[in-house]
C-alpha cells in the first residue's frame, strides 16, 4: 500500500502532488492535520476515515467531516470525549469500546497541583535530570515564554532549554522538537503544541504553569506527554494564589486533582506540594 502525509511540514509541491494522487487512487492511505479537511481534498473511493483526538476538532470540522462521511466507516478515538459523542456513545446511537488496561509495565503518573514557585520549578527540573530524564514545561503565553525559559536558565544552570511554539517557522520548530527527541535539550518549554501525539520515553516530567488557564480535556492531554516508559512520571500542575482564579478554576483542578493519583513527589519537600 502506498501511504502519503499532509499537513504544514510538507511542501506546497509536495502536497500538490499527494492530492492528485489521493484522488486518482494511487495513494491508499493518507495520514495528515486538519488539512485532510480542506475543500481541495477529494477521494476516489474513501472507505475508511480514522479520527484522532477527536476533541481537537470545532463545530466547523464537524460540519466538514459529514459532508466527507457520507457512506464511510468512521472510527474516532479520543482520551477525553466531547460530551455530545459521549451522549451518543451512552445512549446507544453510536457503538463504543473501552479501553481500560494500561500498557505492560506502565506506571501511574503522581501529579500535584502547586502554587506558583521558582523552588518547585528547579526541584521538578533537577530531579528529572538527575535520574537522565527530560522535561516539558508548558507556558501558553508566547510573548513571555522566552522569559521562563531564561528563569530555567538560572535556576536550573546545567539544563539544557529549547523553546518551541507554533508562531516559529515549520523548519525551526522542526529543528527544536527533533532535537528535543534526540535529547539535545534536556528541557522544553513549549506552548500547547506538545499537546498531541509526543511520545519520547526520557520525558518523564511536566511542568504546567497557569493550569488554571486549561480545560479539563486539555489537562487530561498534556498529562499524558509523560509516563509513556516503564519509569515514574510526574505532573506539576502550577497555579497562582487562590484569590486569583476564576469561579470555574477551582471545580475544574478538583476534578482533575480527583482523577489523579497522589502520592509523595519525591525531590520536593511536603511544605512546598502538600
Amino acid at each position: 500500500m502506498k501511504i502519503a502525509m499532509l499537513s504544514r511540514f510538507v511542501g506546497p509541491k509536495e502536497q500538490k502532488a499527494v492530492l492528485a494522487e489521493v484522488e486518482t487512487g494511487k495513494v491508499h492511505i493518507v495520514v495528515g492535520t486538519h488539512r485532510l479537511l480542506s475543500k481541495d481534498m477529494h477521494f476516489q473511493d474513501l472507505g475508511l476515515m480514522i479520527v484522532d483526538e477527536e476533541q481537537r476538532f470545532g463545530v466547523a470540522h464537524k460540519e466538514r467531516l459529514k459532508q466527507i462521511k457520507t457512506q464511510v466507516d468512521v472510527l474516532t478515538m479520543t482520551a477525553t470525549p466531547i460530551p455530545r459523542t459521549l451522549n451518543m456513545a451512552l445512549s446507544g446511537l453510536r457503538d463504543m469500546s473501552v479501553i481500560e488496561t494500561p500498557p505492560r509495565d506502565r506506571l501511574a503518573i503522581q501529579t500535584v497541583v502547586v502554587k506558583f514557585r521558582p523552588l518547585v520549578i528547579e526541584n521538578a527540573v533537577n530531579f528529572e535530570l538527575e535520574r537522565g530524564g527530560q522535561v516539558y514545561v508548558v507556558h501558553n503565553r508566547v510573548e513571555s515564554i522566552y522569559s521562563l525559559a531564561d528563569l530555567i536558565r538560572k535556576l536550573c544552570p546545567k539544563a539544557r532549554v529549547g523553546v518551541g511554539h507554533a508562531q516559529m517557522g515549520e523548519k525551526e520548530l522542526e529543528s527544536i522538537m527533533t532535537r528535543f527527541m534526540h535529547h539535545e535539550f534536556d528541557v522544553l518549554v513549549a506552548t500547547t503544541i506538545i499537546e498531541n501525539g509526543l511520545d519520547i520515553p526520557l520525558a518523564n516530567t511536566l511542568v504546567v504553569n497557569r493550569a488554571d488557564k486549561f480545560g479539563l480535556s486539555q489537562l487530561y492531554q498534556l498529562r499524558g506527554r509523560v509516563g509513556r516508559s516503564n519509569r515514574r512520571a510526574y505532573a506539576y500542575l502550577l497555579i497562582p494564589s487562590d484569590d486569583s482564579l476564576t469561579p470555574i478554576a477551582p471545580g475544574a483542578l478538583q476534578r482533575f486533582r480527583n482523577s489523579a493519583n497522589w502520592g509523595p513527589v519525591f525531590g520536593l519537600p511536603r511544605s512546598i506540594w502538600s
